[in-house]
């Protein structure tokens, strides 16, 4: 029931078969058309991109507040290691001076 049915193809001789044959078409009479118009001319295509004094300074504000965005976010990830591996540090010593407080029986 839940077997897969695998199409069987009658005639192996590796060209495809298509699933839906379509009807014939009647062949149809080619009736003369309209020659086609010119096509248009070709524009050449610009090799480089000019910038305005206003794009450039435009660019040049959009590139700094990513350097400052970018800049803030990984001082602020070596902020959060830092504070946390500071901290680890503390509760190591502590843990380890009352460990040893234990162990000498006071």
């Amino acid at each position: 029931m839940l077997q897969p049915r695998i199409p069987v193809n009658p005639l192996p001789t590796g060209t495809p078969i298509p699933l839906n044959h379509p009807a014939p078409t009647p062949a149809a009479s080619v009736e003369p058309t309209a020659p086609a118009p010119a096509p248009a001319p070709v524009v050449p295509a610009r090799a480089a991109v000019q910038l305005t004094p206003g794009s450039a300074l435009a660019l040049a504000a959009g590139g700094g507040a990513v350097v400052l965005v970018v800049g803030t976010v990984l001082v602020s990830m070596f902020l959060a290691v830092a504070i946390t591996g500071v901290s680890v540090a503390v509760i190591a010593v502590v843990l380890r001076l009352l460990v040893r407080d234990m162990q000498k029986g006071r």
